[in-house]
């Protein structure tokens, strides 16, 4: 019998959702059973703080406690929403698999309107995401917003208690916990470009457990992880954290990649973009492909962008 292998997670109703899939599919794909990849929930520093988390130190708060606890070998592999995912991880430490990806679109949310379009002049949008506040106020300049945090289930009823006129959620959460019914509008990437790697789920483990890494390697999708490469990369140029608007969308059909990416000034008033296509087929090439455009991005932008705040 092999050893089993300890799955680690935040404890959101997403979060436990994507690490029982794991431990599901490695069941099918190993013939083990699901008590040889028990799951271990583990509170991040995400989790624990209030505001707006820019204020913290960003993306890496929904990671950081999971890593330490692969580092030191408490758990064995840490399943991850790829868009909390820093560009600069631990040297010990990897990502060893993405699966498939799931509807990356914004979904719109509301209990009083039926469209985006719907809104009246200062409505009131709750949002956590500076991304969505940004492209929304490209499109939108009269639209307030106020901080909406939490689970999806706690931002979904906060809506419904009127805290705000609408929300975003991802289409990806919602397809996961079976909410589609919730959304209201899903709205097209050519009209708010989705965060880079927002609806990928990454599996990370130690560079130096050559067993784990054979068992998990088998759940990667190539699409999906070339994709998340070039978004990644794009961010890593610009070094995105969740305090510059950055968004962007990869799509890889076996053969040629397609690319767009932007950044946004904070209230929306500047936002500069890259798009192209290349053949490529393996994520070298599509790291650098990203890299190169989100240089050309950072160089366009220039000092029209707050980068530091």
């Amino acid at each position: 019998m092999q050893q089993s292998l300890t799955i680690g997670t935040r404890g959101s109703p997403l979060a436990l959702y994507q690490a029982y899939l794991v431990q599901r599919l490695l069941v099918e794909k190993t013939g083990m059973t699901p008590d040889q990849f028990p799951v271990k929930i583990l509170k991040t520093s995400g989790d624990r703080l209030k505001g707006h988390l820019s204020a913290f130190g960003g993306k890496g708060l929904f990671t950081k406690e999971l890593e330490e606890a692969l580092v030191t070998g408490e758990i064995d592999l840490a399943v991850h929403s790829m868009k909390d995912v820093p560009t600069v991880g631990q040297d010990s430490l990897e990502i060893t698999a993405i699966l498939e990806r799931e509807d990356p679109r914004d979904a719109f949310i509301s209990k009083k309107y039926e469209r985006l379009a719907d809104l009246p002049k200062g409505a009131l949008v709750g949002t956590a995401s500076i991304r969505r506040r940004a492209q929304l106020s490209a499109m939108r300049p009269d639209i307030k917003f106020d901080l909406l945090r939490g689970n999806v289930g706690t931002r979904l009823q906060k809506l419904s208690d009127g805290v705000c006129d609408a929300t975003f959620l991802a289409c990806a959460g919602l397809k996961r916990l079976e909410q589609e019914h919730e959304i209201t509008e899903i709205i097209d990437t050519d009209r708010m470009l989705p965060a880079p790697a927002q609806g990928a789920i990454g599996i990370e483990t130690r560079k130096a457990d050559t067993s784990a890494t054979a068992l998990i390697k088998p759940l990667n999708c190539k699409a999906t992880e070339l994709a998340i490469t070039a978004e990644r990369a794009f961010l890593r140029a610009l070094d995105g954290s969740c305090r510059t608007p950055i968004a962007a969308l990869a799509v890889w059909d076996g053969e040629t990649m397609v690319f767009k990416g932007e950044v946004i000034a904070k209230d929306g008033s500047a936002r500069f973009s890259n798009a192209d296509q290349m053949p490529l087929s393996s994520t070298i090439e599509a790291y650098d492909f990203g890299y190169r455009l989100g240089e050309a991005v950072k160089q366009a932008a220039g000092p029209h962008i707050d980068w530091d705040e």
